[in-house]
């Protein structure tokens, strides 16, 4: 009997996110995007709106999992909010984010779709592309009662399967005031860490197993999380445990019974690019006649290096920022998010959050970043 296939991970070196803005992506007329259902009242109000892309389709999101990805999908995420608070301007941020086990297919209508809700919303949003485990920090702030990675795909959670046919899931709470993040860890032992909590979720069965190293709120937000899966579960039962005080033979652990080995993003990684984590200014332009990116700068980048007439790739090792200058030509436009996802597949961290942002809008990350 062959062995089970373990889904195959996001690959960045055939990921077609490199269409992402180009010519193509921008042959989508904003009159087809008024014909997509899911874009029906898109951005109209202050808040976050999730969908999931589903059979090449773009569906609602539950409000309930709002902060819970799975990583066999892929997701367009949208952030409408006033730059301003007594102003009726709305401004946004536009995310999709491509789980670890999500297929080519998921991953690029994502990109696709999100391109057209961008021309549906008159090109104002800034873009981003997340990638599971290197979100960025603007992405996951939108989660205030937790960011939730799990396993497999959304028909694999408990709501999809009957109860005793569940698959126990092992998930791990690490951090600290300023964020507790929630990832779906190998259901085995050596997946415990004594600085960390820990719920190990059987279904109608629930128990919070305390490391004791783990603060206060590792500990409050699983106490949270638990009772979240409690009130969604009729007749379920949880039960709090302290590393100290449980013996080795305690359920808890005769439970943890797989195996820790998993996927890790460290095979993909590879290349000749930026490996020495220098901040790197490079620069698309067409200028000469023939469309070409080059290095301008290392080191400190500041506003003045910026020019309004061509496209630029700014890396600071932990995001790429696309900045497209308001008089670039409409090729650098079109291609600028292209050469910066075929400039990543040649550093040492090509998963790093991507965003695109028009000369004029605003961005915190990159005010910092250039700031910095």
């Amino acid at each position: 009997m062959p062995g089970l296939l373990k889904p195959k991970t996001y690959d960045w070196k055939d990921s077609n996110v490199a269409l992402f803005g180009s010519d193509l992506d921008r042959k989508v007329k904003k009159e087809s995007a008024e014909t997509e259902p899911a874009w029906k009242n898109a951005g109209q109000k202050v808040g976050i709106k999730i969908w999931r892309i589903v059979n090449f389709k773009v569906t609602d999101w539950p409000e309930r999992d709002y902060g819970r990805f799975y990583s066999g999908d892929s997701y367009i995420i949208l952030n409408t909010y006033k730059p301003k608070p007594n102003s009726n301007e709305l401004a946004y941020d536009l995310h999709f984010w491509i789980g670890g086990q999500s297929t080519q297919d998921e991953y690029g209508t994502a990109a696709y779709k999100t391109v057209e809700l961008d021309t549906y919303l008159d090109d104002k949003p800034v873009q981003h592309r997340e990638v599971e485990g290197y979100e960025s920090e603007l992405f996951k702030s939108y989660f205030k009662q937790g960011f939730t990675t799990m396993d497999g795909g959304a028909e694999s959670g408990f709501n999809h399967v009957k109860p005793v046919e569940y698959q126990p899931r092992l998930l791990h709470f690490h951090g600290d005031k300023t964020l507790v993040s929630l990832k779906e860890v190998p259901i085995a032992r050596t997946s415990l860490k004594s600085d960390d909590v820990f719920i190990l979720d059987a279904g109608l069965k629930f128990y919070q197993w305390n490391g004791k190293g783990s603060n206060k709120d590792e500990r409050f937000k699983a106490a949270g999380y638990m009772q979240k899966l409690k009130s969604e579960r009729n007749k379920s039962v949880g039960e709090t445990l302290d590393e100290d005080d449980i013996s080795d033979d305690h359920e808890f652990y005769s439970l943890l019974t797989g195996d820790s080995g998993s996927p890790e993003y460290d095979d993909m990684l590879g290349g000749q690019g930026n490996k020495s984590k220098e901040r790197l200014l490079l620069k698309v332009s067409d200028e000469s006649g023939q469309l070409k990116m080059e290095k301008i700068k290392s080191g400190q980048v500041s506003m003045k290096d910026f020019a309004s007439k061509d496209v630029f790739i700014f890396d600071t090792a932990s995001d790429v920022f696309v900045w497209i200058g308001r008089n670039a030509s409409k090729t650098e436009k079109q291609n600028g998010v292209g050469y910066a996802h075929n400039y990543l597949m040649k550093t040492d961290h090509p998963l790093i959050p991507v965003h695109v942002i028009k000369e004029g809008q605003t961005n915190k990350s990159f005010q910092s970043a250039v700031a910095a």
